[in-house]
């Protein structure tokens, strides 16, 4: 798996900066799977296709959505490689639920089909969505995700601005009330950054360190090119 923060850095086009990471990554993939349930921006699944489908194309790979097969389960289950894009977690997991694939994406992860989710595509690897940045626009009927990961994720990660006169809760402080009630793992994915998972090695990608929170602990920086050991 790729676990990416983000499909676009600041600056950057669609998923660019991943691009050379993906042409190993998805060597040999004729046809990708990808799931727009997320819809960032209120997007179309049809848009949101395409929009994905115009990147893929210069790795010489078709892009089918999950919404374009009669039996989504079962495409799933045969795709070559799945990406899950960003928008709203609470949408894409309600989603998920709603068609039924949550355990069959699951279970195609398991059983060794590439993935790559950015941002929500992301927040749904980890054991519950409930360290998303999102707000709850729709109600799924559990905060239970794929649990392809020990851990939680926190994409997006913001470190505290220095002199900000902003009155908010800090991304640290929000992280560490869902850990006063929960005793998961969190990592802070800054932008660029993304998590490199082969079965049970966990590799920071990226130049930027990542953020680690451990219920009852400080939290501490995770360098770049690390193996991340919980």
């Amino acid at each position: 798996m790729i676990i990416a923060s983000t499909s676009t850095v600041f600056g950057g086009e669609y998923l660019e900066y991943l691009k050379p990471r993906l042409q190993t990554f998805l060597s040999g993939v004729k046809q990708l799977i990808f799931i727009p349930y997320a819809r960032p921006g209120g997007i179309s699944w049809d848009d949101y296709t395409a929009r994905a489908s115009v990147y893929f194309n210069t790795l010489g790979i078709e892009v089918k959505g999950i919404h374009e097969f009669e039996d989504r389960s079962q495409a799933i289950l045969q795709a070559e490689a799945i990406f899950t894009g960003g928008g709203n977690t609470f949408l894409l997991v309600h989603d998920l639920y709603r068609y039924r694939i949550m355990q069959v994406l699951r279970e195609a992860i398991f059983t060794g089909v590439p993935y790559l989710g950015s941002s929500a595509g992301s927040n749904i690897t980890g054991l519950t969505m409930q360290t998303t940045n999102d707000m709850p626009v729709i109600y799924p009927p559990s905060f239970k995700t794929l649990g392809a990961v020990p851990f939680n994720i926190n994409p997006h990660y913001l470190d505290p601005e220095p002199g900000s006169k902003h009155m908010g809760e800090t991304r640290e402080t929000r992280i560490g009330e869902f850990q006063v009630l929960n005793d998961i793992p969190v990592v802070g994915l800054r932008e660029g950054s993304w998590l490199e998972v082969n079965d049970d090695d966990i590799t920071l990608g990226g130049t930027l360190s990542a953020r680690i929170f451990l219920k009852d602990r400080q939290p501490y920086e995770l360098e770049a090119g690390s193996h991340l050991e919980l």
